[in-house]
């Protein structure tokens, strides 16, 4: 096993965008790496999006438009 300093992790998560449509997390890295969290159920994409606002900071967590609109 190599021991890696600290240094050399600088990818770091800079933006989480929110579909509440699709149940689905879409993460971007300082790096330019992405990654998309699917969520099966309405309990786990609760989950999850509680752990994103209790630790990604608000100006980095966006939502993305509703599928659905409203009749006028």
């Amino acid at each position: 096993m190599t021991y890696k300093p600290q240094e050399e992790y600088q990818d770091f998560l800079t933006r989480v965008v929110v579909d509440t449509s699709l149940r689905k997390f879409y993460l971007y890295s300082s790096e330019g790496n992405s990654r998309d969290v699917e969520c099966e159920t309405v309990e786990q994409f609760m989950n999850v999006l509680e752990l994103v606002r209790a630790l990604i900071k608000e100006d980095e967590i966006v939502y993305a438009e509703s599928l659905v609109t409203s009749a006028e």
